[in-house]
């Protein structure tokens, strides 16, 4: 019969979208503007298991992660050596890249100024989840609150703040 306007994003990647013209005329976007583009369902791969962290430390800059930024994280998807993760360490939750070995687990922090993290045999160590997307706000006005400046906050430990 009828069909409702908008049927999702989920079928579209990036890749289908045209690149954009910075020059500041006509628009690639304008060609899907009925359409629309859904970032939850672009982003978010398992909603259930999703959750969206604050990050508020400077550990992991040189991946592209500042503090501030945004971290979407799924819990259901298995942390392997290489993934960007969320970890409880003795109670803590830090980001820090998995580098695994036959017999030892290390948290590597993107950042020289920042100590890795050596799990050793009696570590309280769990695997929190893998982040799959960081969103880089510029626009300081969409903060929650946007005097905080995450950058001039020096803990011991990175703080995060789960946002949803």
């Amino acid at each position: 019969m009828y069909n409702v306007a908008y049927n999702g994003s989920k079928k579209f990647s990036q890749h289908d979208v045209p690149h954009a013209n910075a020059t500041g005329f006509a628009a690639a976007a304008d060609d899907y503007m009925e359409r629309g583009i859904d970032l939850n369902e672009q982003l978010i791969l398992n909603k259930p298991a999703t959750f969206f962290f604050r990050m508020n430390g400077e550990a992991m800059i040189n991946a592209g992660i500042q503090s501030g930024d945004v971290l979407i994280v799924d819990r259901s998807i298995k942390a392997t050596n290489g993934k960007i993760i969320v970890a409880a360490v003795n109670g803590d939750l830090v980001v820090r890249r998995l580098q695994q070995s036959f017999n030892h687990v290390t948290l590597v922090a993107e950042n020289n100024g920042y100590a890795n993290i050596e799990l050793a045999e009696f570590t309280d160590y769990k695997s929190w989840g893998v982040v799959t997307c960081v969103i880089h706000i510029f626009e300081r006005s969409l903060l929650a609150d946007p005097k905080n400046n995450f950058s001039n906050q020096k803990k011991k430990n990175d703080d995060y703040r789960i946002l949803y």
